[in-house]
């Protein structure tokens, strides 16, 4: 995963908190059953407060009791803190109590361990851990630490449930600056907090009490929109000594601009390089995919988490040289090189990853962890991911699309939509032979021609071992076991494709008597089964929508006659549509099976998910049908 905004604002996420209290008095009977009912962790007392002197620093303060009721919430008694040169980590204790509330076990920070982190192209930092062992449950513990923190930019939201969590109290207080301006929005929850202003500053406390644990559901939207919680922002903000402002999505835009500047120039040589690269091109888009073509072929993906807190690329000189980047200096290069040649583009920044939602519009924020390229265009803006060296030109796929970009401009950032995904950009096509010998062995060959999330799915699956290509054309397609196997490169000018031959020494699944159960297809289009259907409250997200395709060609051996053929299927629901077909060609003794699914949409609303299941359920239902084939009159033993 490609992460270059989260910065502070990750560590920060993860803080934990609790108040000075007495242990002993927090047992488990005390505690309300709507809380407890299901819970895996109690949080009995949390108090977070963030304190801003002014906007250089924060000083974050935690303390928190929370129980671990059992085995599934062992998680929680991880303690793990970043802290580097502009993150410091004080004061941290932890006090661990069993289930009558005798003290068992106490942890000072100089008796945690501490692990260097980062060299090279990663800042240097370091985490501080430590792992609570019991041998028995429940087990409360307390934890205090305090973080001042050289950054204003990312404020802890206040997160104050995690799955599995019973809360009886938490508590979260601001005291900054009133010129700061403290902005502040609730996300899946409704809590307001009371503000005080006492002349300079100004007091926001917010408190939750008595909340239920919540259920985890599988396939939902990712964990930053997916609890409730409160996202806080200040408007003027101070980073790594960078001041800004966060108050408008063009002010924000203009601080990125100004860490970018300068850095896309490239020396005389490389741009003639570019500009004779492209000089036959028919026109701007060609002149793009030319110049994008080459940065794929010639430019590795390396995570750098230096410049400005990660914020800053390297210049588009140093990446020529290096032909290296991570996704904000590849992308600030692609940049460089089509302004060589007259083409006006914009890095943009984003929040990338399958089921992500859009970063709100009317809460300008820094919620980014990713950086593409847009070149704007008055009808349809190209978009391109710098950072793969497979991706189709001018496709972004489920990583970014969906999304609320902020190009950067130069007049300052503005707020975007990526493209909507859609179901042709992720094709896979297959046509199979199986040639059945009279022994029951046989040998087959499958063509895949792939596009989109495909194609970089065959082109890892290429690159891997041997036995880890086995297991994902096992597990992952759902082909029979093969005795030897060849999967490789096919050459196209126009489509990825690639060539599966495997060698069986049983073709059908079973038999029985005189007749020989066979598969219609040598792997199957869908082999997940999907989670449970029941109570879903939170909407669905598949990786990708896409289209996939199949035909399959079983080629009997003489003397075998047709029993049997699996029936037609065709049926759909809101979001997908399914089809197979079967039919015999007497004059080639073989059978002809034709399959389509296409999933037009890959985020499901959660009323809708349970036909969803029922729809994908009825695929394996229809992928359990057999071919079957009798065997030749007067045989009496297996072939």
């Amino acid at each position: 995963m490609k992460k270059i905004f989260w910065g502070v604002a990750l560590f920060l996420t993860l803080i934990q908190v609790s108040v000075s209290a007495q242990p002993g008095a927090y047992s488990l009977a005390s505690v309300a059953d709507v809380v407890k009912n299901k819970a895996a962790v109690i949080t009995h007392l949390e108090n977070i407060t963030v304190e801003a002197e002014n906007s250089e620093r924060i000083i974050v303060t935690v303390h928190k009791i929370f129980t671990v009721v059992n085995e599934d919430g062992k998680d929680a008694l991880l303690f793990n803190e970043y802290s580097s040169k502009y993150v410091s980590l004080e004061d941290a204790e932890i006090k661990v109590y069993d289930a009558m509330g005798k003290q068992t076990g106490k942890y000072k920070q100089k008796e945690m361990s501490t692990v260097a982190i980062g060299e090279g192209l990663i800042e240097d930092g370091y985490v501080t851990y430590a792992r609570i062992s019991t041998a028995a449950y429940p087990i409360t513990v307390e934890v205090k630490y305090q973080q001042k923190i050289k950054s204003t930019l990312s404020f802890p939201d206040f997160r104050f449930i995690k799955p599995k969590e019973g809360v009886v109290e938490s508590n979260y207080t601001i005291k900054a600056p009133a010129e700061l301006g403290i902005r502040y929005k609730a996300k899946n929850t409704s809590i307001q907090p009371v503000v005080a202003d006492d002349g300079k500053y100004k007091i926001y406390k917010w408190s939750v009490k008595n909340l239920s644990p919540i259920e985890y559901e599988e396939g939902s939207v990712s964990s930053r929109d997916r609890y409730p919680h409160v996202m806080i922002v200040s408007d003027k903000f101070s980073h790594y000594g960078f001041e800004g402002n966060l108050s408008t999505w063009k002010n924000f835009g203009g601080w990125i601009k100004n860490l970018y500047e300068g850095l896309d120039i490239l020396p005389a040589e490389r741009q003639q390089f570019f500009e004779s690269l492209t000089k036959d091109a028919p026109n701007d888009k060609e002149k793009i995919k030319r110049i994008y073509n080459y940065m794929q072929q010639n430019f590795r993906y390396v995570s750098i988490q230096l410049g400005i807190g990660g914020l800053r690329p390297f210049s588009a000189d140093f990446t020529d040289k290096k032909k290296y980047g991570d996704c904000k200096a590849l992308s600030n290069y692609m940049k460089a090189a089509l302004k060589t040649i007259g083409i006006n583009s914009h890095v943009a920044i984003i929040n990338a990853a399958y089921n992500e939602e859009p970063v709100d519009a009317d809460f300008p924020a820094n919620n980014f962890n990713h950086v593409i390229l847009c070149v704007p265009a008055p009808k349809d803006s190209i978009w391109l991911e710098c950072t793969s060296s497979t991706a189709e030109f001018d496709e972004l796929g489920t990583f970014t699309e969906n999304r609320n970009a902020l190009l950067i401009t130069d007049d300052g950032g503005v707020l975007v939509a990526t493209p909507k995904s859609n179901s042709f950009a992720n094709t896979l096509s297959s046509h199979t032979t199986v040639t059945m010998d009279n022994d029951l062995s046989g040998l087959t060959e499958t063509v895949f021609s792939a596009k989109g999330s495909f194609k970089e799915l065959m082109n890892d699956i290429l690159k891997d071992t041997k036995d880890n290509q086995k297991q994902a054309l096992v597990f992952y397609f759902g082909f029979k076991q093969p005795d030897g196997f060849i999967f490789s490169k096919e050459d196209a000018a126009d489509i990825h494709k690639t060539k599966l031959r495997m060698a069986l020494s049983k073709v059908p699944e079973f038999t029985a008597g005189e007749k020989l159960f066979i598969n219609p297809r040598t792997y199957k289009l869908w082999s997940s089964t999907l989670p449970k259907a029941d109570n879903r409250k939170l909407d669905f997200y598949f990786r990708y929508p896409f289209e996939k395709n199949d035909t399959t060609i079983l080629k009997l051996p003489a003397g075998t006659k047709i029993d049997a053929l699996p029936k037609e299927n065709k049926f759909s629901c809101s979001y997908a549509t399914y089809h197979s077909s079967f039919w015999f060609n007497e004059s080639e003794n073989s059978v002809y099976a034709a399959t389509s699914l296409i999933l037009k949409h890959h985020k499901i609303l959660a009323a809708d998910y349970a036909s969803v299941k029922k729809f994908f359920g009825d695929i394996q239902q229809d992928h359990s049908q057999k071919i079957v084939v009798l065997k030749p009159a007067g045989e009496k033993k297996g072939f």
